[in-house]
């Protein structure tokens, strides 16, 4: 695969993204805000919904309210002292993910 010539593209336009569109970006961003375990408790809560839905046990739309959840369920600390609290917020962010799934309806089959 060859690499983009972006200087043959011409000009490029940025916009402001859309989070209503893009929920889970919204949620990234609030994380990223929040600061301290948020963005460990929301990649955790990531990884168990992509695996969710990797097993049809949750439809892609339901990532980011899955996310969500476990980030409504897991206190961010405001300050990150060291690795033992990030481990301790993803464990406790999958934990979260995992009980709150049920509450998602299984994705459609064709």
């Amino acid at each position: 695969m060859a690499a983009a010539d972006l200087a043959a593209l011409g000009r490029l336009e940025f916009f402001p993204p859309d989070h209503e569109r893009f929920p889970a970006l919204r949620l990234a961003c609030e994380a990223l805000a929040r600061g301290g375990t948020a963005p460990a408790v929301l990649n955790a809560a990531n990884e168990v919904a992509v695996q969710a839905f990797l097993e049809r046990r949750l439809a892609f739309s339901a990532i980011p309210a899955l996310v969500a959840a476990a980030l409504a369920r897991v206190p961010a600390g405001p300050a990150v002292p060291g690795i033992e609290e990030v481990l301790a917020a993803d464990g406790a962010a999958r934990a979260a993910a995992r009980e709150a799934l049920p509450e998602f309806d299984p994705p459609r089959r064709s």
